[in-house]
């Protein structure tokens, strides 16, 4: 029997010309990545990725346990500009 474990991850996406940055937790990476993809072009989403075309990976890091990466993206979503852009 096969035991699949969670992984969550605390990601960063960017727009094309790199002047906005997307900073989130998920619990399925690539799922997510396909969702903001999709969301890009759709004219009834009012959602922060569309808007902004935030779709570019830049950055992840992954937990084991939710509440790490939700402390973790808080963190990081704490810092200033300078230091989230020497991240990555």
């Amino acid at each position: 029997m096969k035991v699949s474990k969670t992984v969550y991850s605390v990601y960063i996406l960017t727009n094309f010309t790199k002047t906005v940055l997307y900073i989130g937790v998920t619990n399925n990476l690539q799922q997510r990545l396909v969702e903001h993809y999709l969301e890009k072009d759709n004219p009834l989403s009012n959602s922060f990725t569309s808007a902004y075309k935030v779709i570019y990976l830049v950055y992840y890091e992954d937990y084991d346990y939710v509440n790490d990466a939700i402390a973790r993206e808080k963190e990081i979503k704490k810092w200033r500009r300078e230091k989230k852009d020497y991240t990555y």
